[in-house]
């Protein structure tokens, strides 16, 4: 069961997991430097850190530059996106707070919350299955809706998506967003990409939107198939 995972653990070892679960959902290759980058730490300090959840058990070494949550510690990083995502989510759907400004107060509730009170906030909200970015929100087993997303910025000119999850820790990013209408359950289309001025047109929800590469990156979209035109099942015209 994930609630309950990560008892005894202080604030720092749950942020350490935290960051470790976030890179290895980016893919890649997990170093102590990379974590040190995410982490914005000296590495040192980093190194320090990896030895004592090492001896929790919580992390390994797949080989020697390469770091990996171990099944424990992937247990607690569900628990605590779990957390961080349903604290998202009542701030912003019960206490009003702008979607963009969360994630830092989430950062800091998530440590000092009881799992009783998450299960009861969790059952206030109706067990929603995804936050206000359109992170899934696991559940209290650790199961997580699948679904298939690709970046926005893999799609073509004339491709159609929906955005279902932003992917930013920026609050000035999250509201640029916002503002050009780049949010979960939006339609977009690419009209034109200039790869070498690294710029994007896009069509959101029938608006025409200019933006960089960057305004691009983080946006995490579901394919729209074009529709199929229906097969004329009809022959030729029957004599009669």
């Amino acid at each position: 069961m994930v609630e309950d995972a990560n008892k005894r653990l202080s604030a720092a070892q749950e942020d350490y997991i935290r960051s470790i679960s976030k890179l290895a959902e980016a893919g890649g290759t997990i170093t102590i430097s990379a974590l040190a980058g995410k982490m914005k730490v000296r590495s040192p300090s980093v190194s320090v850190m990896v030895q004592r959840l090492e001896k929790e058990g919580l992390v390994f070494h797949p080989s020697r530059s390469e770091l990996r949550l171990t099944s424990r510690g992937q247990e607690i990083a569900l628990n605590i996106h779990r957390r961080h995502r349903l604290i998202e989510t009542f701030l912003v759907n019960v206490l009003g707070f702008d979607w963009s400004e969360v994630h830092e107060d989430a950062e800091i509730l998530e440590h000092h919350l009881s799992d009783r009170l998450v299960r009861a906030i969790d059952r206030y909200l109706g067990h929603p299955q995804v936050d206000p970015h359109g992170h899934p929100i696991p559940s209290p087993e650790g199961k997580v809706i699948t679904r298939n997303l690709v970046p926005l910025e893999s799609l073509v000119v004339g491709g159609r998506a929906t955005i279902r999850e932003v992917s930013s820790d920026d609050p000035e990013r999250i509201r640029r967003w916002k503002e050009l209408g780049l949010v979960p359950g939006a339609e977009v289309r690419v009209v034109e990409r200039q790869p070498l001025d690294g710029t994007w047109l896009l069509d959101v929800a029938g608006t025409p939107v200019m933006t960089g590469h960057q305004g691009v990156t983080g946006l995490f979209v579901e394919r729209n198939e074009p529709a199929r035109k229906s097969e004329d099942t009809s022959g030729p015209d029957d004599d009669v």
